[in-house]
């Protein structure tokens, strides 16, 4: 039978937001984290309304895949709600991740990009699918890990509580054993730290506090582009046989344990092979001993008197030399003038970090050391999650359009015309 033996939570608004939209219930033996979006707090009314549901916890003898549907079903209706009842709550929503631990098993009900794992003998298990448009493409195979990390969409969820009259639910149950450490973060915390990293922090913080205030600043030190919320739970089992964690209804992510010592990323050379080349004796063929013996000594030749140049002359020459690198110079400038005026000339539509319709001027794309081709000039109230899929696809396919045509879609867009599927 288990039970919760430490549990620790804590929340940070992060380094580039005015407010905190994250909420959490932790009411052992129910955690629940959700992140809210929306203009003005409408994200943080939404977030609380839905962690504000589970406040009653679940009913003795109750299904617990049943119950947490059922209260997740009950929040989207409520936030639905409001969302239709208040201007300034228009098109609001939440993700929500609800984990509740049973007498054997931990249940887990699911909407959006906030997540939940389980650390196991060394290893991060990934308990939830992400409902992002990036995992979408993943999973799909259009798209691998690293492009997901840089692309201009990242952001856009899928599926969240609030936006529809109804919502899709993962609801999952897995066994668990004594030890087993669980994570319910928002994914302010995954979209600043590596999966690997999250590992090396909670193995090398055994108290559940320390491991927590130390994700949230590594979160921060990373950048902290979000709010940040934690929520740890150690289990232990009170009867004598440990069971092992099986896979109820998704196929969980592995990652090998942590190194002990930081390591190179880079692959390392391999050995020298004994009978290759390099440990022949080097023959002659050195280009710059060849160069050496191609040159035939000249005896210097002495300046004939009156034949020095004049003074405005060695000017001139000097000038001459200079006009080529000048030149480049100068078409280099222009190039790069011209480049930068047709990069301002064309638009697209896509959406800002907190998922809201926005529009760019530039190119859908980022150099490496992450230098964007773009910027936004106008960002919309209007959630992407709020929009069909079918009509979200379409606006958001970064097509490249002229200002009139993208500030058009814009108005279309606010003014709820593009709304059908």
């Amino acid at each position: 039978m288990l039970r919760i033996a430490e549990h620790w939570s804590g929340t940070d608004t992060g380094l580039q937001r005015r407010a905190n939209e994250d909420s959490m219930l932790v009411r052992s033996p129910l955690f629940v984290v959700a992140d809210g979006m929306g203009g003005a707090q409408a994200g943080e009314v939404a977030s609380r309304v839905a962690v504000d549901t589970f406040k009653g916890g679940l009913a003795d003898g109750s299904d617990p895949e049943a119950s947490l549907l059922a209260q997740v079903e009950q929040a989207n209706a409520r936030i639905n709600e409001l969302s239709h009842a208040n201007v300034e709550h228009a098109g609001m929503g939440t993700t929500i991740t609800a984990v509740y631990v049973g007498e054997y098993q931990v249940s887990v009900a699911h909407v959006g990009d906030s997540r939940a794992y389980c650390l196991r003998a060394g290893e991060l298990l990934r308990l939830t699918d992400d409902h992002s448009l990036v995992d979408e493409l993943i999973r799909q195979g259009k798209l691998t890990p690293e492009q997901a990390e840089e692309h201009p969409q990242r952001s856009v969820i899928t599926r969240a509580l609030g936006p529809e009259a109804t919502v899709e639910v993962d609801v999952r149950s897995f066994r668990a054993r004594a030890g087993d450490v669980y994570l319910v973060c928002s994914d302010g915390l995954t979209t600043m730290l590596a999966e690997d990293e999250l590992l090396a922090l909670l193995l090398s913080n055994p108290s559940l506090r320390d491991a927590g205030e130390q994700l949230i600043a590594a979160a921060n030190a990373a950048g902290g582009k979000d709010n940040i919320t934690v929520v740890l739970f150690r289990v232990e089992d009170l009867s004598t046989g440990q069971e092992q964690l099986a896979d109820g209804h998704t196929t969980v992510t592995r990652l090998a344990p942590a190194p002990e010592a930081p390591t190179s990323s880079r692959a390392p050379t391999d050995p020298p092979d004994l009978e290759s080349p390099r440990d022949v004796a080097p023959q002659t063929h050195d280009p710059r001993a060849a160069s050496k013996q191609a040159v035939i000594p000249q005896r210097p030749r002495l300046p004939v008197p009156g034949s020095q140049p004049s003074k405005g002359a060695r000017v001139r020459r000097r000038l001459r030399r200079l006009r080529a690198p000048m030149v480049g110079l100068v078409l280099a400038g222009l190039l790069g003038a011209g480049a930068y005026l047709a990069l301002q000339s064309v638009y697209f539509i896509g959406t800002n970090q907190r998922g809201l319709v926005t529009m760019f001027s530039g190119l859908p794309y980022e150099l490496p050391g992450k230098i964007k081709l773009y910027s936004g000039t106008y960002v919309s109230g209007v959630s992407a999650s709020t929009l069909p899929p079918p009509r979200r696809q379409a606006l958001l396919d970064h097509s490249l359009r002229s200002e009139g045509d993208a500030a058009q879609l814009m108005r279309q867009l606010e003014l709820g015309q593009l709304n059908g599927g």
